[in-house]
Protein backbone atom coordinates (compact mmCIF):
# COMPACT_ATOMS: atom_id res chain seq x y z
CA UNK A 1 0.00 0.00 0.00
CA UNK A 2 1.23 3.76 -1.09
CA UNK A 3 2.25 5.77 1.67
CA UNK A 4 1.53 8.89 -0.79
CA UNK A 5 -1.31 10.84 0.43
CA UNK A 6 -4.09 10.78 -2.18
CA UNK A 7 -3.81 15.09 -1.84
CA UNK A 8 0.00 14.68 -2.78
CA UNK A 9 -1.13 12.19 -5.88
CA UNK A 10 -3.58 14.95 -6.97
CA UNK A 11 -1.00 17.99 -6.69
CA UNK A 12 1.52 16.37 -8.88
CA UNK A 13 -1.15 15.16 -11.30
CA UNK A 14 -2.69 18.86 -11.37
CA UNK A 15 1.42 20.01 -12.15
CA UNK A 16 1.71 18.05 -15.31
CA UNK A 17 3.54 14.83 -13.60
CA UNK A 18 2.57 11.03 -14.46
CA UNK A 19 2.10 9.44 -11.57
CA UNK A 20 1.22 5.83 -12.12
CA UNK A 21 3.69 3.66 -9.57
CA UNK A 22 2.73 5.86 -6.33
CA UNK A 23 5.83 4.00 -4.55
CA UNK A 24 8.31 5.40 -6.98
CA UNK A 25 6.85 8.82 -6.30
CA UNK A 26 6.95 8.54 -2.14
CA UNK A 27 10.32 7.67 -2.49
CA UNK A 28 10.87 10.52 -4.54
CA UNK A 29 9.44 13.23 -1.99
CA UNK A 30 11.15 11.32 0.67
CA UNK A 31 13.96 12.72 2.55
CA UNK A 32 16.74 10.76 4.18
CA UNK A 33 15.45 11.60 7.73
CA UNK A 34 12.31 9.80 8.00
CA UNK A 35 14.29 6.57 8.28
CA UNK A 36 13.12 4.60 5.84
CA UNK A 37 14.70 2.25 3.45
CA UNK A 38 14.20 4.21 0.48
CA UNK A 39 14.64 8.34 -0.33
CA UNK A 40 15.36 10.68 -3.37
CA UNK A 41 18.78 10.70 -3.79
CA UNK A 42 18.84 7.81 -6.72
CA UNK A 43 15.58 9.75 -8.48
CA UNK A 44 17.70 13.18 -7.73
CA UNK A 45 21.04 12.09 -9.42
CA UNK A 46 18.46 11.02 -12.47
CA UNK A 47 16.73 13.89 -12.78
CA UNK A 48 19.81 16.09 -12.20
CA UNK A 49 21.15 14.72 -16.02
CA UNK A 50 17.54 15.24 -17.50
CA UNK A 51 17.16 18.50 -16.68
CA UNK A 52 20.74 19.09 -17.70
CA UNK A 53 20.51 17.85 -21.10
CA UNK A 54 17.00 19.19 -21.63
CA UNK A 55 18.52 23.03 -20.49
CA UNK A 56 21.20 22.54 -22.38
CA UNK A 57 19.54 21.11 -25.72
CA UNK A 58 16.63 24.60 -25.17
CA UNK A 59 19.51 26.76 -25.16
CA UNK A 60 21.20 25.45 -28.02
CA UNK A 61 18.25 25.76 -29.75
CA UNK A 62 17.64 29.42 -28.83
CA UNK A 63 21.08 30.65 -29.01
CA UNK A 64 23.86 31.11 -31.04
CA UNK A 65 26.17 32.54 -28.20
CA UNK A 66 29.51 31.57 -27.40
CA UNK A 67 29.96 28.35 -25.19
CA UNK A 68 31.32 30.34 -22.42
CA UNK A 69 27.83 31.84 -22.47
CA UNK A 70 25.72 28.97 -22.78
CA UNK A 71 27.52 27.29 -20.28
CA UNK A 72 27.32 30.28 -17.82
CA UNK A 73 22.92 30.25 -18.51
CA UNK A 74 23.07 26.53 -18.21
CA UNK A 75 24.90 26.54 -14.40
CA UNK A 76 22.65 29.37 -13.19
CA UNK A 77 19.39 27.53 -14.57
CA UNK A 78 20.28 24.00 -13.39
CA UNK A 79 21.80 25.48 -10.46
CA UNK A 80 20.17 24.51 -6.55
CA UNK A 81 18.77 27.89 -6.37
CA UNK A 82 17.33 27.52 -9.28
CA UNK A 83 15.86 24.03 -8.84
CA UNK A 84 14.26 25.00 -5.05
CA UNK A 85 12.76 28.02 -6.93
CA UNK A 86 11.13 25.78 -9.12
CA UNK A 87 10.13 23.32 -6.06
CA UNK A 88 8.67 26.24 -4.63
CA UNK A 89 6.51 27.45 -7.31
CA UNK A 90 4.95 24.13 -7.76
CA UNK A 91 3.79 24.30 -3.90
CA UNK A 92 6.20 21.32 -3.22
CA UNK A 93 7.24 21.90 0.30
CA UNK A 94 4.03 20.88 1.66
CA UNK A 95 4.59 17.32 0.02
CA UNK A 96 8.10 16.50 1.57
CA UNK A 97 8.24 13.85 3.72
CA UNK A 98 11.11 14.39 6.50
CA UNK A 99 11.58 13.24 9.56
CA UNK A 100 10.21 15.42 12.88
CA UNK A 101 13.57 16.94 13.74
CA UNK A 102 14.49 17.76 10.07
CA UNK A 103 11.05 19.23 10.00
CA UNK A 104 11.79 21.17 13.06
CA UNK A 105 14.80 22.28 11.95
CA UNK A 106 12.81 23.70 8.67
CA UNK A 107 14.33 21.65 6.42
CA UNK A 108 11.35 21.56 3.77
CA UNK A 109 11.85 25.03 2.96
CA UNK A 110 15.50 24.46 2.67
CA UNK A 111 16.99 25.19 -1.13
CA UNK A 112 19.33 22.12 -0.64
CA UNK A 113 16.51 19.82 -0.08
CA UNK A 114 13.50 21.23 -1.98
CA UNK A 115 16.23 21.52 -5.32
CA UNK A 116 16.97 18.14 -4.59
CA UNK A 117 13.15 16.99 -4.46
CA UNK A 118 12.77 18.99 -7.94
CA UNK A 119 15.84 16.77 -9.66
CA UNK A 120 13.96 13.53 -7.80
CA UNK A 121 10.58 14.28 -9.08
CA UNK A 122 12.25 15.23 -12.74
CA UNK A 123 13.89 11.66 -12.29
CA UNK A 124 10.35 9.77 -11.39
CA UNK A 125 8.73 11.54 -14.55
CA UNK A 126 11.32 10.22 -16.45
CA UNK A 127 10.82 6.81 -15.23
CA UNK A 128 7.02 6.82 -15.56
CA UNK A 129 6.70 9.00 -18.97
CA UNK A 130 10.66 8.95 -20.54
CA UNK A 131 12.34 11.82 -22.13
CA UNK A 132 10.03 13.28 -24.46
CA UNK A 133 7.32 14.03 -21.88
CA UNK A 134 9.82 14.88 -18.88
CA UNK A 135 11.71 17.03 -21.84
CA UNK A 136 8.29 19.23 -22.27
CA UNK A 137 7.23 19.58 -18.29
CA UNK A 138 10.71 20.49 -17.77
CA UNK A 139 10.20 23.39 -20.44
CA UNK A 140 6.65 24.27 -19.20
CA UNK A 141 8.09 24.57 -15.33
CA UNK A 142 11.34 26.82 -16.13
CA UNK A 143 9.67 28.66 -19.02
CA UNK A 144 9.69 31.84 -16.35
CA UNK A 145 13.12 31.53 -15.54
CA UNK A 146 14.74 30.61 -19.12
CA UNK A 147 13.04 33.34 -20.63
CA UNK A 148 14.00 35.81 -17.81
CA UNK A 149 17.54 37.09 -16.92
CA UNK A 150 18.95 33.96 -14.85
CA UNK A 151 22.29 33.86 -15.99
CA UNK A 152 22.53 36.52 -18.71
CA UNK A 153 24.65 38.10 -16.63
CA UNK A 154 28.36 36.96 -15.39
CA UNK A 155 28.43 35.08 -12.53
CA UNK A 156 29.73 36.73 -9.81
CA UNK A 157 32.75 34.56 -9.42
CA UNK A 158 33.76 34.95 -12.74
CA UNK A 159 33.45 38.84 -12.67
CA UNK A 160 35.38 39.08 -9.54
CA UNK A 161 38.38 37.29 -10.72
CA UNK A 162 38.33 39.35 -13.98
CA UNK A 163 38.19 42.61 -11.88
CA UNK A 164 40.89 41.51 -9.59
CA UNK A 165 43.18 40.38 -12.98
CA UNK A 166 42.34 43.90 -14.30
CA UNK A 167 43.32 45.45 -11.81
CA UNK A 168 46.66 44.01 -11.44
CA UNK A 169 45.41 42.34 -8.43
CA UNK A 170 45.70 38.82 -6.88
CA UNK A 171 43.56 36.41 -7.45
CA UNK A 172 40.36 36.24 -5.33
CA UNK A 173 41.36 33.07 -2.16
CA UNK A 174 38.10 31.75 -0.71
CA UNK A 175 37.81 30.22 2.77
CA UNK A 176 35.15 28.54 4.46
CA UNK A 177 35.48 29.86 7.95
CA UNK A 178 31.95 28.37 9.88
CA UNK A 179 29.57 25.50 9.17
CA UNK A 180 26.40 25.37 10.86
CA UNK A 181 22.47 23.51 11.38
CA UNK A 182 22.18 19.82 10.68
CA UNK A 183 23.09 18.14 7.85
CA UNK A 184 20.06 18.01 5.66
CA UNK A 185 19.94 21.55 6.66
CA UNK A 186 23.40 22.95 6.88
CA UNK A 187 24.71 26.65 6.41
CA UNK A 188 28.04 27.92 5.03
CA UNK A 189 29.97 30.35 6.16
CA UNK A 190 32.63 31.61 3.71
CA UNK A 191 34.72 35.23 3.41
CA UNK A 192 36.66 36.06 -0.04
CA UNK A 193 39.33 38.26 -0.10
CA UNK A 194 41.60 39.84 -2.05
CA UNK A 195 45.47 40.75 -1.25
CA UNK A 196 45.81 44.54 -0.09
CA UNK A 197 42.16 45.40 -0.77
CA UNK A 198 39.94 43.63 1.38
CA UNK A 199 37.64 40.47 2.52
CA UNK A 200 33.80 40.27 2.56
CA UNK A 201 31.36 37.18 4.38
CA UNK A 202 28.86 35.71 3.31
CA UNK A 203 26.22 32.32 3.98
CA UNK A 204 24.30 30.44 2.23
CA UNK A 205 22.84 26.56 1.85
CA UNK A 206 25.56 25.25 -0.40
CA UNK A 207 29.31 26.38 -0.08
CA UNK A 208 29.39 26.83 -3.64
CA UNK A 209 26.32 29.71 -3.08
CA UNK A 210 28.23 31.28 -0.46
CA UNK A 211 31.12 31.55 -2.56
CA UNK A 212 28.75 33.26 -5.17
CA UNK A 213 27.49 35.76 -3.01
CA UNK A 214 30.37 37.06 -1.32
CA UNK A 215 31.95 37.42 -4.68
CA UNK A 216 28.88 39.39 -5.26
CA UNK A 217 29.00 41.67 -2.32
CA UNK A 218 32.87 42.26 -2.58
CA UNK A 219 32.44 43.51 -5.85
CA UNK A 220 29.44 45.58 -4.53
CA UNK A 221 31.61 47.00 -1.84
CA UNK A 222 35.44 47.25 -3.89
CA UNK A 223 34.23 46.68 -7.54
Amino acid sequence: MSLLEPATVEWLRERGFTVNDEDLWCAALTHGSTGETYDYQRLEFLGDRVLGLTIADWLYEHSDAAEGKLAQRLNALVSKHTCAMRARALGAAEHVRLGKQAREDGAQDSDNVLGDIMEALLGANFQEAGFDATRALIREIWREVFEGQTGHRKHPKSALQEWAAGNQRRPPVYKVIATSGPDHARRFTVEVSVHNVGAVEAEAGGKQDAETEAARLFMEKFG
